[in-house]
C-alpha cells in the first residue's frame, strides 16, 4: 500500500480543517446553532491549531516507512484520531439522519480510521528505488 499517498491526502483533510477552524469559528458554532463566545470561540480555534499540528506532522512524515514497527507512534496516532473522531461524527450523523455533510465527514473519517488500521497491524512493503 502507498502510505505517502494516504500520509498526503489526510494531511490535506486536516489542514484544510484546521484552517477553516482557525479562522472561521464563529461560521462554524453558527452551523452548530450555537451562539459565539469568546470561550467556544477559542476552543474552535485551539481544535483548529490541534488539525493544523497534525496535518504538517504528517506532511512532514510523508516520505517515512509506516506499518507494523516502523513509525508506529505516528500510526497509532492518526488511526487513534480518525477512529474516535469517525464513530463521533457517525453518532452525530444517526441524530440527525437529514444532514448530508455530517455523513460525508464519517465516510471520510472511516475510511482513514481503516487505511491506518491497515498500516499498523501488518508490515510495510519496501519500495526499491
Amino acid at each position: 500500500m502507498n502510505t505517502k499517498l494516504i500520509m498526503i491526502a489526510s494531511s490535506l483533510i486536516m489542514g484544510g480543517l484546521g484552517i477553516i477552524a482557525s479562522f472561521f469559528p464563529d461560521e462554524i458554532l453558527r452551523s452548530f446553532e450555537q451562539t459565539p463566545t469568546d470561550a467556544l470561540r477559542l476552543f474552535v480555534q485551539i481544535t483548529g491549531a490541534l488539525y493544523l499540528g497534525f496535518a504538517i506532522m504528517n506532511w512532514m512524515a510523508k516520505t517515512v516507512l509506516i506499518g507494523g514497527i516502523y513509525a508506529r507512534p505516528l500510526c497509532v496516532g492518526n488511526f487513534t484520531h480518525f477512529l474516535v473522531a469517525g464513530l463521533s461524527i457517525m453518532r452525530v450523523g444517526i441524530q440527525n439522519p437529514m444532514v448530508k455533510l455530517v455523513w460525508l465527514l464519517a465516510i471520510i473519517y472511516l475510511i482513514f480510521a481503516f487505511l491506518f488500521s491497515f498500516l499498523l497491524f501488518t508490515s510495510p512493503k519496501q519500495v526499491e528505488k
